[in-house]
C-alpha cells in the first residue's frame, strides 16, 4: 500500500512537472523548463532508488533551501546585471511585436460606416459600407458583397439589415458593451488594416513601424525616422525613444552607477552611512542599557527583583510591529509626547517631520525594542561569572569601575561578542522599524528617491517599487547584492570570532 501511494504521488508530481515544463517551453523559458525536469527526475530517483534512501530525509529541506534562498539570491544577481526596470520589462521579440503592431490613420484614409451582428455564441460579423463598395467581415474573412445580398434580412422594412444568417444586429448599447472585442479587430485590406476609429465608423489604417533584423533598427513609416537599438530602447538621433523597451545584459553598469553616477552614488553613500550609524548605535545603546539593567537586577540584595525583571521584559513580550505603530502614534505632531511638551514647556519637537529628530526617534524606539534582549543575555552571562573574582578584587582594593572594566566587561564580551555582531547584522536590515515608523522619511529632495532615514534595504525597496522614474528593479537588485555581501562578511567575521572565542575560553 505504501509503495502504491508513493507511485501515485510521484505520478501526479511528474504530470504537473510535464505540464508546467511544456508551458515553459511554449513561452521560450527553456532554462527553467530544463531545471524543472531535472528536478523532477531527481525526486523520482531519490524516492524510487534504494541507493539514495538517506537523501529522502534531506530532499524536502534542500528543495525549500533552493526555492526560498538559493534561487532568489541567484535571480537577484542575474537581475543586477540587466536593465530590468519600467520600460524594460519585456524581452526583445515581445517589444518588437508591440512596436510593429501599432498603426496610424492618414488624414485622407477611407472610412466605413458599419453594422455589427452577433450570434448566440458572442461571435461578431460586420458589414462595412464604403463610398464605392460594401464589405462583409465574417469568421475572419473579408469579402465584397452586394447590399441586397439575401443573407442580410431587413425584417422591419427600414432599409437597414436586422439579421445576417443567425446573427442579430447589435444596438448601440450592445456595441458599447462589446467594444473590447470590436476594437481588437484587425482586418487586412488593400496593404493596410481596417480598424475601429470611432463609435460610428472604421477607417483604413497603415502600420506605423517596420523592423529590419539585419540592422536591428525600427523605421517610422509615417515620418521616415530611423530608430537604432540603444541599450534596450529603439532611439532616434534626436533622443526620441520607442516604448516599450526590452531587457538586455548591462554587465557592471548598475554597480558602476552606485559609484560613479552622482545622482545615484550620492544618495547611496548617504543611505549607506546612515545604515552603518543606525546599526552601530542600536547595538551600542541597547547593549549599554541592557547591561546596566542586568547589573542592577543581578544584585541579590535588590528587593522585588523578580517583579522588576518581569516589568523590564515587557517590550520583548509584545510583537515588535505593534510597539512600533504605538510609538508612531506617540511621536506624531498631535501625539502624547508633543502634547506633554506643549503643556509643560510650550514647545513641541518634530519627531517624524525633521531629518535629525526622525533619526533620534528611530534610535529611541529601537532602544525600547532591543534592550530587553540585551538584558537577558547579559544577565545570563553575569550569573556565570564566579563571585570569588569580585571578592578577590575587593580585597585588593579595586574600585567598582576597576571591577567592571577588568572583570565584568571582558568576561561578558567573550560570550556576547557573536551576539552583538549578529545584532548589528539584524539592525543593518531592520526594514520593519524604518518602514512602520517613518517610511524612510522625511524626504530629502525631489531629485532622489532616497529619503532621510532610509537604510539600504528600504532604499532598495523604494528603488524597486516607488521610484519617481518607475520601477528600477535592476538597480535595486544591485543594492541587494551589496547588502548580501556586507551581511555575508559580517556573518563570516561572526563565525571566525566565535571560533576564536571558543579557543580562548578553553584557557580561561
Amino acid at each position: 500500500m505504501k509503495h502504491v501511494l508513493q507511485i501515485v504521488i510521484l505520478g501526479a508530481l511528474d504530470a504537473i512537472a510535464i505540464w508546467v515544463g511544456t508551458s515553459l517551453v511554449v513561452q521560450a523559458h527553456y532554462l527553467m523548463a530544463v531545471l524543472l525536469l531535472i528536478g523532477a527526475a531527481g525526486i523520482n530517483y531519490v524516492y524510487l532508488s534504494k541507493r539514495a534512501y538517506p537523501m529522502r530525509y534531506l530532499l524536502p529541506g534542500l528543495i525549500f533551501l533552493f526555492s526560498m534562498v538559493v534561487y532568489p539570491i541567484g535571480y537577484s544577481f542575474y537581475i543586477s546585471f540587466t536593465n530590468l526596470s519600467t520600460g524594460h520589462l519585456l524581452n526583445k521579440p515581445q517589444a518588437i511585436e508591440q512596436i510593429t503592431g501599432r498603426f496610424y490613420t492618414p488624414s485622407d484614409a477611407p472610412s466605413f460606416s458599419y453594422e455589427a451582428f452577433e450570434d448566440d455564441t458572442g461571435d461578431i460579423a460586420l458589414v462595412l459600407y464604403g463610398d464605392d463598395e460594401t464589405l462583409l467581415y465574417y469568421q475572419g474573412v473579408l469579402t465584397q458583397i452586394d447590399p441586397s445580398d439575401d443573407r442580410l434580412v431587413d425584417e422591419d422594412g427600414d432599409g437597414k439589415p436586422d439579421r445576417f444568417l443567425s446573427y442579430k444586429v447589435m444596438t448601440l448599447p450592445e456595441i458599447i458593451k462589446g467594444l473590447p472585442t470590436i476594437e481588437g479587430l484587425r482586418i487586412p485590406y488593400d496593404e493596410g488594416t481596417i480598424r475601429l476609429d470611432s463609435l460610428r465608423e472604421f477607417k483604413l489604417s497603415s502600420r506605423r513601424y517596420s523592423y529590419n533584423p539585419a540592422t536591428d533598427m525600427m523605421r517610422d513609416l509615417q515620418t521616415g525616422t530611423v530608430y537604432p537599438n540603444l541599450e534596450g530602447f529603439y532611439t532616434s538621433d534626436d533622443g526620441d525613444e520607442l516604448y516599450p523597451g526590452f531587457k538586455i545584459w548591462m554587465g557592471l553598469k548598475n554597480y558602476l552607477e552606485l559609484i560613479l553616477n552622482p545622482l545615484v552614488s550620492g544618495p547611496f553613500a548617504r543611505v549607506f552611512g546612515w545604515t552603518v550609524i543606525f546599526a552601530g548605535l542600536s547595538v551600542l545603546t541597547t547593549f549599554a542599557l541592557g547591561l546596566f539593567l542586568a547589573i542592577l537586577l543581578n544584585d541579590p540584595y535588590l528587593k522585588l527583583r523578580r517583579f522588576y525583571r518581569v516589568l523590564v521584559i515587557v517590550p520583548y513580550a509584545l510583537p515588535a510591529f505593534i510597539s512600533i505603530l504605538i510609538w508612531h502614534g506617540l511621536l506624531t505632531n498631535m501625539g502624547l509626547f508633543n502634547h506633554v511638551l506643549l503643556q509643560l514647556f510650550h514647545f513641541s519637537i518634530p519627531w517624524l517631520e525633521n531629518a535629525f529628530w526622525a533619526k533620534v526617534s528611530i534610535i529611541l524606539v529601537n532602544l525600547w525594542l532591543g534592550y530587553p534582549y540585551m538584558m537577558i543575555v547579559s544577565l545570563g552571562a553575569l550569573q556565570s561569572i564566579p563571585g570569588e573574582l569580585y571578592e578577590a578584587a575587593r580585597v585588593d582594593g579595586a574600585t567598582w569601575w576597576q571591577r567592571f572594566s577588568k572583570i565584568t566587561l571582558p568576561l561578558l564580551l567573550m560570550p556576547l561578542a557573536p551576539l552583538l555582531i549578529g545584532s548589528f547584522a539584524f539592525n543593518f536590515n531592520n526594514f520593519t522599524l524604518i518602514w512602520l515608523l517613518t517610511e524612510g522619511g522625511p524626504p530629502i529632495n525631489a531629485r532622489t528617491v532616497a529619503q532621510s532615514t532610509d537604510i539600504l534595504l528600504s532604499y532598495a525597496y523604494r528603488l524597486a517599487f516607488q521610484g519617481a522614474r518607475g520601477n528600477q528593479f535592476a538597480l535595486a537588485a544591485a543594492v541587494s547584492v551589496v547588502i548580501f555581501f556586507i551581511v555575508a562578511t559580517i556573518s563570516a567575521i561572526n563565525f571566525r570570532l566565535t571560533g576564536a572565542l571558543e579557543d580562548l575560553s578553553k584557557n580561561v
